[in-house]
């Protein structure tokens, strides 16, 4: 079940809102296992939980792809390795082991 910044995040992206400041503009509170918005400082409407409610795929999809960049980042190695990498071994051999890396930790 994804959570509700998620479920914020694909309503606002279906508005073309591909920003968002969740502090100032749009708060999400989480008392127990409930969730739910405190604060909406932005010109559209508010979402009904039915409007979320629809999202639910698209978020757990969204979370799923976010927990695949953490792997997949975790065995790229930082930018100063990839490029030593690519000086020492050359591009299409960077190239095989990132498509390695992304095959391994395929996104939705």
């Amino acid at each position: 079940m994804a959570n509700l910044i998620s479920k914020v995040k694909k309503y606002l992206e279906q508005q073309g809102i591909d920003n968002v400041d969740f502090y100032n503009d749009v708060r999400v509170a989480k008392n127990g296992d409930v969730q739910k918005i405190e604060l909406w400082n932005l010109d559209i409407p508010q979402p009904t939980q039915a409007q979320l409610d629809a999202l639910e795929t698209q978020a757990d999809i969204y979370e799923s792809n976010l927990q695949q960049d953490v792997k997949r980042k975790s065995e790229y190695g930082t930018w100063e390795f990839q490029l030593d990498e690519i000086y020492h071994n050359g591009i299409d051999a960077w190239k095989t082991r990132i498509q390695s890396i992304k095959d391994k930790y395929p996104k939705q």
